[in-house]
């Protein structure tokens, strides 16, 4: 649920996913890629190319792939009112035709050159990702560049993407877990874009012209909003006349578009949404803490023990000593204008207010007595040591490098990333559950036919 991204559905098999060549570059690589271990030893370089596009860099020559994360700070929370899905329909369009190549010329370019191309608007960012075998470097970057400057929005294509979003919007709209995501949010942000479905919905999909499409790529896909991750085989002496040749010719600002702060509205409220299925599917919420708040690391320890690990509080209460769940969890998802504090639970609808109470019970529990010396240990010992994992593919430290960016944490994070975790004390857990966990402000939605609630809606 993190970031709320939004999907566009293809329901061609044709012309689509990643060319042949390339599928068998990157499973021969993969091998190589977990050999290489680039994560031990991650160097960013601060490239600036002569134009003043700036990228970071991590240079892997092992073997010969690029990876490339891009992402404009805005998304889908900028779609007009009225026309949400907006951003969602752009990203599902930009690799449908550019520049002179139609639809059909330029996805035959990209599978021709062995190139995946492909973009995605969630709330706060819309994002791009390139991945290409390095002899193509150019042809990709190039590629990239009419997709960003040059989009087409010919009818077909637009209307084709149209229709698949539909279709997708008929699935989610039958899907329990996506039924109690968005409630949640309707409920917890009204009037606010946070509370607007990222995909949209069938009536505002119908007003969204060809202009909208421009429009928005023009207003919003701008350089003062742009964020650069490459990881793989290219130099900083290659990479930066790319940048200037790829993204040079962007608008310099974006539309002016300020977002109110915000926070759940309705804290304690319970809400149902009846469905006839076997099992009440749980989305349960309440604020958090943003990402630069000075007790981010401490309450993200905090979670580890109570619903974010394998051996967490939640899972052995719900899970293990119980049988209620197969999974239960919990995690801080700090966004731009608003911090949160979300998880979920699935159980049988005979068991949903007991599965509910013990949740309560263990928020509580944590609030009240705090956690042990011990927990804190095997907290931290599993957050530094899985780290690395998170930086294993080029893929994964290009994707970093943009978040790193997004949320101004520093060029030298990944080095001094453990040594938060590694500060963070008993006092300070105990002290930011006391603070941030009360299980009555839980904004509750449940989907199914659950026994033993009353609901508040």
């Amino acid at each position: 649920m993190a970031g709320r991204r939004g999907l566009v559905w293809r329901v061609t098999a044709t012309r689509r996913g990643v060319a042949p060549a390339l599928a068998a570059a990157f499973l021969s690589a993969a091998a190589l890629l977990s050999a290489a271990a680039p994560a031990a030893a991650t160097e960013i370089t601060r490239v600036v190319s002569p134009g003043g596009v700036e990228a970071w860099l991590v240079e892997a020559h092992a073997i010969p792939i690029l990876s490339v994360k891009i992402a404009f700070r805005g998304g889908a929370a900028l779609d007009p009112d009225g026309k949400e899905g907006l951003a969602n329909m752009v990203s599902g369009l930009l690799d449908e035709g550019a520049g002179a190549l139609d639809s059909q010329a330029f996805q035959e370019r990209l599978e021709d050159h062995a190139i995946h191309l492909g973009f995605s608007a969630r709330l706060d960012t819309f994002t791009a990702s390139l991945k290409t075998l390095s002899e193509n470097t150019d042809t990709a970057f190039e590629m990239l560049r009419l997709a960003l400057t040059e989009p087409r929005f010919d009818p077909e294509p637009v209307e084709r993407v149209r229709r698949q979003i539909e279709v997708g919007l008929k699935r989610l709209a039958e899907d329990p877990d996506d039924i109690a995501r968005r409630t949640w949010f309707e409920a917890a942000f009204p009037g606010h874009p946070y509370g607007r479905p990222v995909e949209g919905t069938p009536a505002s999909l119908a007003r969204i012209s060809i202009d909208d499409l421009g429009a928005f790529a023009r207003a919003n896909l701008a350089r003062d909003r742009l964020f650069i991750g490459v990881a793989g085989d290219i130099t900083p002496e290659r990479l930066g006349p790319l940048l200037d040749a790829t993204f040079g010719g962007l608008p310099q600002a974006g539309a002016d578009r300020a977002l109110a702060e915000a926070e759940p509205a309705a804290p304690g409220r319970l809400i149902v949404v009846e469905r006839d299925i076997p099992q009440s599917i749980v989305v349960f919420g309440t604020r958090g803490l943003a990402r630069k708040h000075p007790d981010f690391y401490a309450a993200y320890v905090m979670n580890h023990i109570l619903g974010g690990g394998f051996t967490s509080r939640l899972k052995e209460e719900v899970r293990e000593k119980r049988g209620l769940a197969y999974g239960v969890y919990s995690y801080l998802s700090p966004y731009d204008h608003a911090a949160l504090y979300l998880g979920g639970v699935a159980t049988e609808n005979a068991r949903i207010a007991e599965t509910l109470e013990i949740i309560r019970a263990e928020f509580a529990r944590m609030r009240d007595n705090g956690v042990t010396a011990a927990e804190i240990a095997d907290a931290k010992t599993y957050l530094t040591g899985s780290f690395p994992l998170r930086l294993d593919t080029n893929d994964k430290i290009a994707r970093m490098l943009v978040g790193i960016q997004l949320d101004g944490l520093g060029i030298d994070y990944i080095e001094r990333r453990n040594g938060y975790i590694e500060a963070v004390t008993l006092d300070d857990v105990t002290r930011v559950a006391a603070t941030l966990l009360n299980p009555q402000a839980f904004e509750v939605v449940i989907v199914g036919k659950p026994e033993g609630i009353e609901p508040t809606n």
